[in-house]
């Protein structure tokens, strides 16, 4: 498992266009934590009303399934550019150099191409629930209080375009360093040792980095 990786920058526009993805990638993620923050929400909200007034929020089990495409799929980029993502590193970890990148290369191209078959299926997908001449632009909505499917149905095909992109910037970055032979690319995560991976989720843990000690 790959945990907490740093991402090198520079002045190259590779580098500029990694950052400014990462902007949105953020603001993705904390719209994530807000929805899954909002649940908690709900949840005291319906435990509450049941228990002293016998009246739970209506429509609960809905809102859930509403918010659960922002939670597993919003933030799905942001991960990847941090090198958050489960992955086998027993083989490519142990790679230097012009090796290393090449495998990278590989199984980044692998996967861009898995997501932009994903990204054409789930947008399919959310055409067939959106239409303007339905009420609320839906053709199918949720079972108890009858919201619309199509925004979330939305959010998939959405999020999985943005990793494209982000999986494209580091095609671009593994060639880059395939071809020059760079040993410290840009705009990818770098593996890190288990001394370093420690050491990160410890002051993290802690609250604080090197840089505010």
């Amino acid at each position: 498992m790959s945990a907490h990786s740093g991402v090198l920058t520079d002045t190259s526009r590779l580098s500029w266009l990694d950052q400014k993805l990462f902007k949105l990638e953020s603001m993705l993620a904390l719209i994530g934590g807000i929805a899954v923050f909002s649940l908690v929400i709900l949840a005291v909200v319906s435990v509450s009303g049941r228990n002293l007034i016998n009246q739970p929020l209506p429509g609960y089990i809905d809102w859930i399934e509403q918010a659960m495409p922002l939670i597993a799929f919003i933030g799905v980029s942001y991960t990847q550019r941090l090198g958050g993502h489960i992955r086998m590193d027993i083989v490519v970890g142990r790679l230097r150099g012009r090796a290393q990148w090449g495998a990278e290369l590989l199984s980044t191209l692998v996967m861009l191409v898995v997501m932009l078959l994903l990204v054409w299926g789930t947008w399919s997908h959310f055409l067939r629930a959106f239409d303007f001449a339905s009420p609320n632009w839906s053709r199918d909505s949720s079972l108890d209080i009858g919201l619309p499917l199509w925004p979330m149905k939305l959010i998939v095909p959405v999020a999985f375009g943005i990793l494209s992109l982000r999986l494209g910037l580091q095609v671009w970055a593994y060639s880059r360093a395939l071809i020059t032979g760079s040993s410290d690319p840009v705009a990818v995560p770098m593996i890190e040792d288990a001394a370093t991976t420690a050491a990160n989720e410890a002051a993290t843990v802690s609250g604080f980095d090197e840089g505010s000690q």
